[in-house]
């Protein structure tokens, strides 16, 4: 299958070597880093936690709606905090001269009316040297990047000026059904189609796609239509809650209706981070992990089916524990490992910090270590 961004650029997965481990998906051919992500949590206030959703929110939607369109309901709702981002980036110009021309666009939704914290995608806000955010009211202001996190395709940005804004309601995305409807809305194709709504239903929960970002998270499949432009823009519920964020979809031949979107609350953690502190943290196990050792291959050399660690970082916490090239993950804690994907995504639970178990074959035996999970900033 061929998955593309749903803004000016086709998705980059990639293949390539590093010493830490990333949450990174791009996984095809060659040498990729593991990486891990905090646990859920939801937007709630603690003396550690940035509180979301300040100032003015969209009301909540009426299932039983007057008017007897529950897609008008939600649209009505929710489109005053939905935004256009565009992307200027510094290009060559006429006569040798240089300047700032716009290179794409993409979509996102305010967040935090108070603040003018907007969420969108990190593809979508990459590359920028300025950012114009356009609002439902027709203004056009200038926003600042508050952070960006690669590893989960997710960034934050800011405008300052909030008089008027409407913030977005987050949803349970963990209670989403299958069949259940949703609503996608967003700028496909730029300003021109602002605001575009487009209606489907989920159409299957925990996706996995190897595009970098994307395959930290277990995403939300939907035949609501997501074209070029979308990206960044909130799923929405029949109650008028956002559940996912709009990120990339299948534009292979013949395929219709795949659009993918990262569940809202496995991001909220990782919205936060970026706004306390302006990156997303990832627990790290510092080892690289060849992706060419497969199950089928395995199976031939008798060897088990796992993620085979080609290199271990000097002091990291894998070499503490006594993890050495060559070794085979097999599990962590109780769960199973069969490819190194399965690695990345079997430590998204746990945070910097955390001590896991860690199972691995050597030299035809089973053994167990001990591992301390470090952190990782980018």
């Amino acid at each position: 299958m061929s998955f593309y961004n749903d803004d000016y650029s086709k998705r980059r997965p990639g293949t390539f070597f590093i010493v830490v481990i990333a949450l990174i998906s791009a996984i095809i051919g060659g040498l990729i880093a593991v990486g891990i992500v905090v646990p859920n949590i939801q937007a709630k206030n603690s003396s550690n936690q940035v509180v979301l959703g300040q100032g003015s929110t969209t009301p909540p939607v009426n299932v039983t709606n007057p008017t007897g369109f529950p897609v008008a309901e939600v649209s009505k709702a929710v489109g005053p905090a939905v935004v256009g981002i565009a992307n200027f980036q510094q290009t060559g110009g006429y006569f040798g001269k240089s300047g700032l021309s716009e290179v794409g666009s993409g979509s996102g939704f305010i967040i935090d009316a108070k603040n003018g914290y907007i969420v969108t995608n990190n593809h979508v806000i990459e590359g920028a040297k300025k950012l114009v955010v356009s609002l439902a009211d027709s203004r056009n202001t200038e926003a600042s990047l508050v952070g960006a996190d690669p590893r989960t395709d997710l960034a934050v940005i800011k405008i300052s000026n909030t008089d008027n804004l409407t913030a977005v309601q987050f949803g349970d995305s963990e209670a989403l059904q299958v069949g259940e409807p949703v609503v996608a809305i967003g700028n496909p194709g730029g300003q021109e189609f602002a605001r575009s709504v487009t209606a489907g239903v989920v159409s299957a929960k925990n996706r996995v796609l190897e595009i970098q970002g994307e395959s930290s998270f277990n995403l939300i499949q939907t035949d609501a239509a997501i074209n070029p432009g979308n990206s960044g823009g909130p799923l929405v519920n029949y109650h008028g809650q956002v559940v996912g964020i709009n990120s990339a979809k299948n534009t292979e031949a013949g395929f219709e209706g795949m659009g993918f979107a990262i569940p809202i609350t496995d991001a909220v953690p990782f919205i936060q981070q970026i706004i306390a502190k302006g990156y997303a943290s990832h627990p790290g196990l510092y080892v690289s992990i060849d992706s060419r050792y497969t199950e089928e291959g395995a199976a031939q050399q008798g060897w088990p089916a796992g993620a085979y660690v080609a290199k271990v970082a000097l002091g990291g916490p894998a070499d503490k524990a006594g993890i050495k090239a060559g070794d085979v993950i097999t599990k962590i804690d109780d769960t199973t490992i069969k490819n190194a994907l399965d690695l990345t995504r079997g430590l998204i639970k746990y945070k910097p910090g955390d001590s896991v178990k860690i199972t691995y074959y050597r030299d035809g035996q089973t053994k167990e270590a001990a591992v301390t999970l470090a952190e990782l900033k980018q």
